[in-house]
């Protein structure tokens, strides 16, 4: 099954048409449905990597238009956010690679064992701030030069990381905070030595953005004078759908 299909025709820019994918979801049922069915424990890593990656991908639109439009039941989270829909990650289980899973189980216990925290940038979560869902399904083949297109991407993107000068201070996603160990333990190490008293997070997020930065960003944190301050999460609904789309 051809998740690129579902991809290509249904999302623009991160955001998804849900209204339409609602009325013409056989291609992602179907999808959804190989994924429940598909042994994964003899694929290469870059395979399984791959498919973990599109599973959870469509299994976060598959639980959108399951419940879309989203009624409110929650003044903690905005409208039609996926956060409305009551144990969206942490109890609606779903059949994957034949087994049993949530969708924080999925993130928490499958993606995590790649140790790759590039991956949590990379996934959808359904919300604004979540991961620029792409127009093209995750490839065995390319999923490496996909995954550092991820990691760079970040850096141009508000959501993910903003260095704000006016204010000696850069922004960066909470998904850095909820990952924490995972981006320690890859990237700590490979801060610049200005950054050394910084904390291991810092020091992580550092490492991996500031090679990416324009010369201009870069030189003004070589600094080193900056505090380090975690973006709100913004969890409304990456839907098109009424924004001008189908």
């Amino acid at each position: 099954m051809a998740f690129d299909q579902i991809l290509d025709l249904y999302v623009r820019d991160g955001l998804v048409y849900y209204r339409a994918l609602k009325s013409d979801r056989a291609k992602l049922d179907a999808y959804v449905a190989w994924a429940a069915e598909t042994p994964m424990d003899s694929a290469s890593r870059e395979e399984r990597l791959a498919f973990w990656l599109n599973a959870y991908d469509a299994l976060v639109l598959k639980t959108v238009v399951d419940h879309y439009p989203i009624p409110r039941r929650s003044q903690e989270y905005p409208d039609r956010s996926i956060r409305q829909i009551p144990g969206a990650f942490e109890r609606l289980p779903h059949r994957v690679a034949r087994r049993m899973l949530t969708l924080d189980a999925i993130e928490q216990e499958v993606l995590s064992s790649f140790k790759d925290p590039r991956v949590y940038l990379a996934i959808g979560r359904g919300a604004m701030d979540s991961g620029r869902l792409r127009s093209e399904a995750f490839a065995p083949a390319t999923i490496e030069a996909q995954l550092t297109q991820v990691a760079a991407e970040c850096v141009t993107i508000r959501q993910c990381v903003e260095v704000d000068r006016a204010n000696s201070q850069i922004n960066i996603s909470s998904i850095f905070s909820w990952r924490s160990q995972d981006f320690i333990a890859a990237y700590a190490g490979a801060a610049r030595a200005p950054f050394a008293d910084r904390s291991p997070i810092e020091r992580a997020v550092l490492a991996l953005v500031e090679p990416k930065l324009l010369t201009i960003e870069r030189e003004y944190l070589a600094k080193n004078e900056f505090k380090v301050a975690f973006k709100p999460f913004d969890w409304a609904l990456n839907d098109l759908s009424g924004r001008g789309g189908r």
